[in-house]
């Protein structure tokens, strides 16, 4: 019998507070409030371009709990969440001022006591991999604390014990850990890992790794034993390796008008395809052209259609990849 669930994803979300462009939070008036989080991310875009999304996470049972499930549901995703005491817990919430240069853009994160730092595997309907064709995590969750970590080796090993591919985004972050802690950690669940998506920075300064990204993306296939690897390398494109073949593709010029979610939307676009039977090739198509809206929208979900990431591709003639 064919799997009924394209993807499941398990991570933390957290509620993205944002003063209005070119406003700064200590003289704001006013914050728009959305949903955001590196797997419920991928699952929503995912989702937008027709796989059948499950994001497991634990939340606290509270109005802002149930708004992060609401905006999840609202574009195709299903959510399995194990609902925590508000009293004993909280949501997590960043603060995303946005600044031209040279100023820049600010991320200033509140996620001390989040209900995720407290998830363990048995919260969660580990079920779901019965049915499911593949898995995907990030790097931030592992960092998030040691009960994070754990359910996140634990769900890895599960799904592969359902013979569920799994795919993983090094996604480091240095307001969370060290590069030596991160490398140990992250090196402790490759074993658990068959398709690795990472950007060429993080492969050397986190993992040591040197060379281009071809080259890195050998090493790691050849000492960890992916299936798949996926180098990003911002301006310049990204690289696939599968079965010892080579893929790049360029980027689509896109006007920012948002980058975060970004390399979310890189992933959700790779895993679309994927398990619509694209190729690898037509997968970081996807990838690329899916990044490449997002870009033009506010807040972190990349809400695109299909007809829009093929109309993107379409007019690559016109565009400098």
């Amino acid at each position: 019998m064919a799997p009924v669930t394209d993807l499941v994803t398990f991570g933390e979300t957290m509620l993205r507070l944002s003063p209005p462009r070119g406003e700064r939070l200590e003289t704001a008036r006013s914050l728009d409030a959305q949903a955001g989080g590196a797997e419920s991310n991928v699952a929503v875009g995912a989702a937008r371009l027709g796989a059948d999304a499950v994001w497991l996470s634990k939340l606290p049972d509270s109005p802002l709990g149930r708004r992060v499930v609401g905006e999840l549901r609202s574009h195709g995703v299903r959510t399995g969440v194990s609902w925590a005491d508000p009293d004993d817990t909280r949501l997590g919430t960043y603060y995303l001022e946005q600044g031209g240069d040279p100023r820049g853009t600010n991320v200033l994160y509140d996620r001390d006591n989040a209900a995720i730092t407290t998830v363990s595997s048995e919260e969660l309907p580990t079920g779901v991999f019965e049915e499911a064709e593949r898995f995907h995590t990030t790097g931030i969750t592992p960092a998030l604390s040691e009960a994070a970590a754990e359910t996140t080796r634990d769900l890895l090993h599960a799904a592969g014990a359902a013979g569920v591919t799994r795919s993983f985004d090094l996604n480091y972050r240095a307001k969370l850990w060290d590069p030596e802690t991160a490398r140990a950690a992250f090196e402790d669940l490759f074993a658990y890992i068959d398709v690795l998506f990472i950007p060429r920075r993080d492969a050397r300064e986190v993992l040591g790794r040197e060379g281009e990204a071809v080259e890195i993306a050998h090493g790691l296939a050849a000492e960890f034993d992916f299936e798949s690897v996926i180098v990003t390398r911002g301006e310049e494109g990204a690289v696939a390796l599968r079965d010892d073949e080579v893929y790049e593709q360029g980027v689509f010029e896109a006007d920012t008008h948002d980058a975060i979610g970004t390399g979310d939307a890189f992933v959700a676009g790779f895993l679309a395809k994927r398990l619509a039977g694209g190729d690898p090739a037509e997968a970081l198509e996807w990838a690329s052209a899916t990044a490449a809206l997002k870009r033009t929208i506010d807040g972190d979900l990349a809400v695109v259609t299909p007809a829009e990431v093929e109309a993107t591709i379409d007019g690559a003639d016109d565009i400098d990849r």
